[in-house]
């Protein structure tokens, strides 16, 4: 099955490279694409928590994995990527959970996103207690180790 989807904003920040660690500084803006209408941003400041689904447009198809040690870290079990959040997965889409700072206009600006500039953004959706995990969530200690300087 095809599925096409189309860009609905663009990533605007300081990090270029693709680099996995130390995002916590980085403020971004967001930016609506030209033909999504500003009004779609209305109200969206009564919400602290957004999450932001986005294309990893400079991932290669040659480099995308189905299993690996994350990072290539040896140190780190053999993990399929459903089981990890690597950016080189089969359909090369990240999703993250940010907080909303600021709202102008067709801009919103956000902390805690971890795409570069000029990432497409396929969707933006606020972040609802209702959808937040029920009961206590579990990962491997390996996980704590990996994102201890992510942020």
């Amino acid at each position: 099955m095809e599925i096409e989807l189309n860009s609905i904003a663009t990533v605007k920040n300081s990090r270029t490279e693709l680099v996995d660690d130390h995002w916590g500084n980085i403020i971004t803006e967001i930016e609506l694409v030209d033909y999504i209408p500003t009004e779609a941003f209305e109200n969206i400041l009564d919400f602290s928590h957004l999450e932001i689904i986005y294309y990893f447009d400079k991932v290669k198809t040659e480099d995308i994995v189905f299993s690996g040690r994350p990072r290539g870290n040896p140190n780190y079990p053999l993990v399929g990527i459903f089981g990890q959040r690597k950016k080189e997965r089969p359909n090369t889409i990240g999703l993250c959970t940010v907080e909303l700072i600021e709202h102008n206009g067709r801009t919103i600006k956000v902390k805690y996103l971890d795409a570069i500039d000029g990432t497409p953004v396929l969707d933006i959706k606020p972040v609802f207690n209702e959808f937040q995990p029920k009961g206590q969530i579990k990962q491997p200690i390996w996980v704590a180790d990996l994102m201890k300087n992510y942020w």
